[in-house]
Protein backbone atom coordinates (compact mmCIF):
# COMPACT_ATOMS: atom_id res chain seq x y z
CA UNK A 1 0.00 0.00 0.00
CA UNK A 2 1.50 3.20 -0.97
CA UNK A 3 1.81 6.87 0.52
CA UNK A 4 -0.55 8.27 -1.60
CA UNK A 5 -3.56 5.30 -1.38
CA UNK A 6 -3.20 6.41 2.19
CA UNK A 7 -3.37 9.94 1.97
CA UNK A 8 -6.85 9.71 -0.47
CA UNK A 9 -8.09 7.24 1.98
CA UNK A 10 -7.28 9.44 5.35
CA UNK A 11 -9.34 12.32 2.84
CA UNK A 12 -11.99 10.31 2.50
CA UNK A 13 -12.73 9.14 5.86
CA UNK A 14 -11.94 12.28 7.55
CA UNK A 15 -14.95 13.85 5.03
CA UNK A 16 -16.96 11.41 6.11
CA UNK A 17 -16.49 11.61 9.78
CA UNK A 18 -17.64 15.41 9.08
CA UNK A 19 -20.28 14.97 6.73
CA UNK A 20 -21.61 11.26 7.23
CA UNK A 21 -22.49 10.40 3.38
CA UNK A 22 -20.15 11.26 0.49
CA UNK A 23 -22.48 11.30 -2.58
CA UNK A 24 -21.69 9.84 -6.05
CA UNK A 25 -21.06 13.97 -7.19
CA UNK A 26 -18.64 14.21 -4.60
CA UNK A 27 -15.09 14.15 -5.77
CA UNK A 28 -14.35 11.65 -3.55
CA UNK A 29 -17.12 9.28 -4.19
CA UNK A 30 -15.29 7.06 -7.34
CA UNK A 31 -11.77 7.36 -5.22
CA UNK A 32 -13.07 5.54 -2.26
CA UNK A 33 -13.70 2.45 -4.68
CA UNK A 34 -10.03 2.72 -5.65
CA UNK A 35 -9.42 -1.07 -4.35
CA UNK A 36 -6.59 0.27 -1.92
CA UNK A 37 -8.08 3.34 -1.02
CA UNK A 38 -11.71 1.41 -0.01
CA UNK A 39 -9.13 -1.44 1.79
CA UNK A 40 -7.74 1.65 4.12
CA UNK A 41 -10.84 3.19 4.38
CA UNK A 42 -12.60 -0.22 5.78
CA UNK A 43 -9.60 -0.82 7.97
CA UNK A 44 -9.98 2.77 9.63
CA UNK A 45 -13.74 2.33 10.38
CA UNK A 46 -13.51 -0.81 11.98
CA UNK A 47 -10.45 0.30 13.92
CA UNK A 48 -12.26 3.18 14.81
CA UNK A 49 -15.71 1.38 15.47
CA UNK A 50 -17.52 2.79 12.96
CA UNK A 51 -19.15 1.12 9.61
CA UNK A 52 -19.20 1.88 6.37
CA UNK A 53 -22.68 1.34 4.15
CA UNK A 54 -22.29 1.07 0.37
CA UNK A 55 -25.37 1.93 -1.31
CA UNK A 56 -25.42 2.35 -5.19
CA UNK A 57 -24.96 6.74 -5.21
CA UNK A 58 -23.76 7.21 -1.14
CA UNK A 59 -21.26 6.07 1.41
CA UNK A 60 -22.48 6.70 4.45
CA UNK A 61 -20.75 6.21 7.70
CA UNK A 62 -22.06 5.61 11.22
CA UNK A 63 -21.22 4.46 14.61
CA UNK A 64 -21.32 1.11 15.74
CA UNK A 65 -23.47 0.70 18.62
CA UNK A 66 -20.70 -0.47 21.04
CA UNK A 67 -16.90 -0.59 20.89
CA UNK A 68 -16.56 2.54 18.68
CA UNK A 69 -14.47 5.95 20.21
CA UNK A 70 -16.93 8.35 18.63
CA UNK A 71 -19.53 6.54 20.70
CA UNK A 72 -21.36 8.81 22.75
CA UNK A 73 -23.60 8.45 26.49
CA UNK A 74 -26.08 10.24 27.85
CA UNK A 75 -23.96 12.80 29.12
CA UNK A 76 -22.61 13.72 26.08
CA UNK A 77 -25.52 13.56 24.41
CA UNK A 78 -27.50 15.66 26.17
CA UNK A 79 -24.52 18.44 26.47
CA UNK A 80 -24.95 18.49 22.03
CA UNK A 81 -28.67 18.27 22.13
CA UNK A 82 -30.29 20.56 24.18
CA UNK A 83 -33.71 19.40 23.90
CA UNK A 84 -32.33 15.77 25.68
CA UNK A 85 -33.01 16.81 29.47
CA UNK A 86 -33.42 13.91 31.32
CA UNK A 87 -33.47 10.26 30.62
CA UNK A 88 -36.90 9.93 30.78
CA UNK A 89 -37.04 12.20 27.65
CA UNK A 90 -34.26 10.25 25.94
CA UNK A 91 -35.97 7.23 26.05
CA UNK A 92 -39.41 9.44 24.84
CA UNK A 93 -37.50 10.87 21.91
CA UNK A 94 -36.61 7.21 20.82
CA UNK A 95 -39.83 6.24 20.65
CA UNK A 96 -40.83 9.13 18.48
CA UNK A 97 -38.37 8.34 16.61
CA UNK A 98 -38.91 4.29 15.84
CA UNK A 99 -42.33 5.17 15.74
CA UNK A 100 -41.69 7.37 12.32
CA UNK A 101 -39.09 4.98 10.82
CA UNK A 102 -41.74 2.17 11.58
CA UNK A 103 -44.27 4.33 9.54
CA UNK A 104 -41.90 4.87 7.07
CA UNK A 105 -40.38 1.11 6.92
CA UNK A 106 -43.32 -0.66 5.62
CA UNK A 107 -44.32 -1.54 1.56
CA UNK A 108 -43.02 0.34 -1.47
CA UNK A 109 -46.07 2.40 -1.90
CA UNK A 110 -45.55 3.77 2.13
CA UNK A 111 -42.74 4.85 1.03
CA UNK A 112 -42.96 6.58 -2.15
CA UNK A 113 -45.76 8.27 -0.17
CA UNK A 114 -43.95 9.58 2.75
CA UNK A 115 -41.30 10.68 0.65
CA UNK A 116 -43.12 12.67 -1.33
CA UNK A 117 -45.60 14.07 1.27
CA UNK A 118 -43.86 13.42 4.80
CA UNK A 119 -45.28 13.18 7.97
CA UNK A 120 -46.45 16.25 9.64
CA UNK A 121 -45.85 16.39 13.59
CA UNK A 122 -49.48 16.40 14.56
CA UNK A 123 -50.14 12.89 12.81
CA UNK A 124 -46.79 11.71 14.58
CA UNK A 125 -47.92 12.28 17.96
CA UNK A 126 -51.67 10.94 17.22
CA UNK A 127 -49.22 7.89 16.13
CA UNK A 128 -47.22 7.65 19.40
CA UNK A 129 -50.09 8.62 21.56
CA UNK A 130 -52.16 5.59 19.85
CA UNK A 131 -48.78 3.54 20.13
CA UNK A 132 -48.31 4.47 23.83
CA UNK A 133 -52.61 4.41 24.72
CA UNK A 134 -52.02 0.46 23.55
CA UNK A 135 -48.88 -0.37 25.50
CA UNK A 136 -51.00 0.87 28.85
CA UNK A 137 -53.82 -1.34 27.99
CA UNK A 138 -50.97 -4.37 27.58
CA UNK A 139 -49.94 -3.66 30.85
CA UNK A 140 -52.72 -4.00 33.15
CA UNK A 141 -53.38 -7.55 31.22
CA UNK A 142 -49.49 -8.25 31.85
CA UNK A 143 -47.71 -5.87 34.55
CA UNK A 144 -44.44 -7.52 33.39
CA UNK A 145 -44.68 -5.84 29.87
CA UNK A 146 -41.89 -4.15 28.68
CA UNK A 147 -39.31 -6.30 30.67
CA UNK A 148 -38.13 -8.49 28.48
CA UNK A 149 -37.48 -5.82 25.84
CA UNK A 150 -35.40 -4.07 28.53
CA UNK A 151 -38.40 -1.10 27.80
CA UNK A 152 -39.82 0.78 31.08
CA UNK A 153 -42.73 0.61 29.86
CA UNK A 154 -44.42 2.11 32.57
CA UNK A 155 -42.24 5.38 32.56
CA UNK A 156 -42.63 5.93 29.39
CA UNK A 157 -46.52 5.20 29.90
CA UNK A 158 -46.81 7.61 32.67
CA UNK A 159 -44.36 10.40 31.37
CA UNK A 160 -46.20 10.66 27.82
CA UNK A 161 -49.59 10.90 29.31
CA UNK A 162 -48.93 13.86 31.53
CA UNK A 163 -47.36 15.47 28.96
CA UNK A 164 -49.15 18.87 27.98
CA UNK A 165 -50.75 18.59 24.27
CA UNK A 166 -50.50 20.63 21.93
CA UNK A 167 -54.20 22.46 21.24
CA UNK A 168 -52.85 26.00 20.59
CA UNK A 169 -51.04 27.47 17.60
CA UNK A 170 -47.59 25.57 17.26
CA UNK A 171 -45.78 28.15 15.79
CA UNK A 172 -46.26 30.01 19.74
CA UNK A 173 -45.62 26.88 21.71
CA UNK A 174 -42.32 25.00 19.60
CA UNK A 175 -39.82 25.80 21.79
CA UNK A 176 -41.86 24.22 24.42
CA UNK A 177 -39.92 20.51 24.76
CA UNK A 178 -42.08 19.97 27.51
CA UNK A 179 -45.29 19.36 25.51
CA UNK A 180 -45.68 16.36 23.14
CA UNK A 181 -45.40 18.20 19.69
CA UNK A 182 -42.76 19.91 21.33
CA UNK A 183 -41.27 16.73 21.96
CA UNK A 184 -41.78 15.26 18.45
CA UNK A 185 -40.51 18.60 17.12
CA UNK A 186 -36.99 17.30 19.50
CA UNK A 187 -37.01 14.00 17.83
CA UNK A 188 -37.19 15.29 14.11
CA UNK A 189 -34.56 17.69 14.68
CA UNK A 190 -32.15 15.57 15.73
CA UNK A 191 -32.73 13.31 12.33
CA UNK A 192 -32.65 16.55 10.89
CA UNK A 193 -28.96 16.89 12.58
CA UNK A 194 -27.96 13.61 11.15
CA UNK A 195 -28.77 14.77 7.60
CA UNK A 196 -32.05 12.07 7.61
CA UNK A 197 -34.64 13.74 7.14
CA UNK A 198 -35.86 17.36 5.82
CA UNK A 199 -38.44 19.82 7.72
CA UNK A 200 -40.77 21.62 6.27
CA UNK A 201 -43.45 24.23 7.06
CA UNK A 202 -41.72 24.96 10.14
CA UNK A 203 -43.52 28.04 11.44
CA UNK A 204 -47.28 26.53 10.62
CA UNK A 205 -48.06 22.62 10.35
CA UNK A 206 -44.10 21.21 10.15
CA UNK A 207 -43.73 17.51 8.85
CA UNK A 208 -40.91 15.73 8.63
CA UNK A 209 -39.90 14.56 4.85
CA UNK A 210 -37.36 10.91 5.08
CA UNK A 211 -34.59 11.91 2.90
CA UNK A 212 -33.21 9.02 0.48
CA UNK A 213 -30.05 8.61 2.93
CA UNK A 214 -32.43 7.35 5.75
CA UNK A 215 -34.01 4.88 3.76
CA UNK A 216 -30.41 3.62 2.65
CA UNK A 217 -29.44 3.41 6.53
CA UNK A 218 -32.84 1.13 6.86
CA UNK A 219 -32.28 -0.91 3.74
CA UNK A 220 -28.27 -1.68 4.40
CA UNK A 221 -28.10 -1.77 8.49
CA UNK A 222 -31.00 -1.39 10.84
CA UNK A 223 -32.63 -4.54 8.97
CA UNK A 224 -29.36 -6.47 10.35
CA UNK A 225 -30.27 -5.26 13.46
CA UNK A 226 -32.44 -7.51 15.55
CA UNK A 227 -33.28 -4.88 18.41
CA UNK A 228 -34.68 -2.44 15.39
CA UNK A 229 -36.77 -5.46 14.51
CA UNK A 230 -37.55 -5.81 17.66
CA UNK A 231 -38.85 -1.92 18.38
CA UNK A 232 -40.72 -2.14 14.38
CA UNK A 233 -42.88 -4.94 15.93
CA UNK A 234 -43.54 -3.47 18.96
CA UNK A 235 -45.07 -0.44 17.39
CA UNK A 236 -47.70 -2.49 15.75
CA UNK A 237 -48.01 -5.08 18.29
CA UNK A 238 -51.98 -5.12 18.86
CA UNK A 239 -53.22 -5.23 22.58
CA UNK A 240 -53.88 -8.89 23.10
CA UNK A 241 -51.19 -10.44 21.38
CA UNK A 242 -48.74 -9.57 24.06
CA UNK A 243 -50.27 -10.49 26.64
CA UNK A 244 -51.83 -13.81 25.54
CA UNK A 245 -48.55 -15.05 24.31
CA UNK A 246 -47.17 -17.37 27.11
CA UNK A 247 -43.83 -17.32 25.58
CA UNK A 248 -43.39 -13.42 25.07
Amino acid sequence: MNAESIKKASTVYFTLLKDKVIDENSEHFQTYFEPEVRQTVLLLADESGTYIIESPKRIHLVVQPTGSVFATNFTHLKDKHRQVETKKHFHLISIVIMAFLAAIDQNQAAKIRTKREGISYYALERLVNDLITNWESILKAKPAFGEEERIDMKDVVTTWKYMEVDNDDYGAKKGNRRTRIGLVASSMRLLETEGLIIILDRDDIPKALPKQELFERIEYLYHDYDRYELFKKLMTMEEGEHAENPSN
